[in-house]
């Protein structure tokens, strides 16, 4: 029987409770799944690529078909060098399916052994992204319901007074 390797590329920074409840569901449908931090010399993330690393390793450890890694450049291009057959999206609302839509559809152009699934968190997570867990945890407030206590420990290092 074929094994079956999937791939869930974002930026994770920080990895949230909505990522994980995506990985949960991809780890119980998939041999393997490559959580990979993708690197974008556009973004400035809050989080260097060896936090993220680290936050998503801790996050992730009770996961035993999950492995985190990092890429640079063309995802289609990971793919085939890691021999994985899906990419995973999460889509929490209408409004990031264009994109992904577009994505998807250019993805599948540049390889064809390469299927897009598109996976819904939790309804409990779908107003959630690492922008307003950022923003929530500058200001103070309360992150517990939104990310890992570790993610949530290195966020208040990184902004406490």
């Amino acid at each position: 029987m074929k094994k079956i390797t999937a791939i869930y590329p974002g930026t994770f920074d920080p990895v949230t409770n909505g990522h994980i409840d995506i990985i949960k569901r991809a780890s119980g449908l998939f041999d393997k799944v490559i959580v990979t931090i993708a690197i974008n010399s556009n973004k400035k993330p809050m989080f260097s690529k060896d936090d993220r690393i680290e936050m998503l390793k801790n996050s992730l450890k009770s996961f035993k078909n999950v492995s985190v890694d990092y890429f640079e450049g063309l995802i289609v291009n990971y793919a085939k060098k890691k021999k994985a057959q899906v990419l995973i999206r999460g889509l929490r609302a209408v409004s990031d399916f264009e994109y992904e839509f577009q994505m998807s559809l250019i993805n599948s152009k540049l390889s064809q052994e390469l299927t897009t699934i598109f996976l819904m968190p939790n309804e409990k997570y779908t107003y959630l992204n690492s922008s307003i867990v950022r923003e929530l945890a500058s200001l103070k407030g309360k992150t517990d319901d939104f990310v890992p206590a570790f993610v949530r420990k290195k966020l208040n290092q990184k902004f406490k007074d």
